[in-house]
Order: C-alpha cells, then sequence, then structure tokens
C-alpha cells in the first residue's frame, strides 16, 4: 500500500489503555476504533496497553487531532502513548515453522 500516494504518509502507533477493562469497554473500543478511516490495524494485546492502534495520517497535525480530539474524548480511555513510525517494513512471506525434533532417551 503507497500510503503517500493515498495522502497518507505519516504512520504511528498508538498504545491505548483502557479503564475499567471490562468486556463491554474492551469490546466496544475495538469496534469503533478498527472502523476509523485512520486505523491499518489493531491488536488487542497484554500487559501494560490493552491495544496498539496502527494509523496512517496526512501529517503531524492530524496525528495530534487524532489522539487528542478522537482517542481521548472516549471516556474509557485511560492513557495513550504514542510511537511515530519512520520506516515500516515487511515480509514479503512467511515460512511454516521448521518440524520440532523430539529428543529419544
Amino acid at each position: 500500500m503507497d500510503l503517500p500516494a493515498l495522502g497518507r504518509p505519516v504512520q504511528a502507533l498508538v498504545a491505548v489503555r483502557i479503564r475499567p477493562p471490562s468486556r463491554a469497554n474492551i469490546e466496544g473500543f475495538r469496534t469503533w476504533a478498527a472502523a476509523l478511516p485512520e486505523t491499518l490495524g489493531l491488536f488487542v494485546t497484554s500487559g501494560t496497553e490493552d491495544f496498539l492502534v496502527h494509523v496512517a495520517v496526512p501529517d503531524n497535525d492530524a496525528l495530534y487531532s487524532f489522539v487528542i480530539d478522537r482517542l481521548t474524548e472516549r471516556r474509557e480511555v485511560a492513557d495513550v502513548r504514542t510511537s511515530v513510525v519512520y520506516e515500516h517494513l515487511q515480509a514479503r512471506s512467511v515460512e511454516p515453522p521448521a518440524p520440532v525434533r523430539r529428543r529419544r532417551g
């Protein structure tokens, strides 16, 4: 996907923490965030953050607006951490895992 040609050259990963972390809040945020036009991908994660949202936007002002005006306006969003993506490399293909050799004895 040629994001600059689409007018969205700036990518970021936004870590989002939901509070309280109820099923309703997690599922509601997941559905809402996945449908946003800025969202390229959405990861539901364990650990400190509940989500990692991969977004593409036109510029830094649009990124700031996305985080401040859209994400943090949701009452279930307790915290966000944004990391700008400098370069995004993707594997062209994925190989199946090598067979596991069992030791005898």
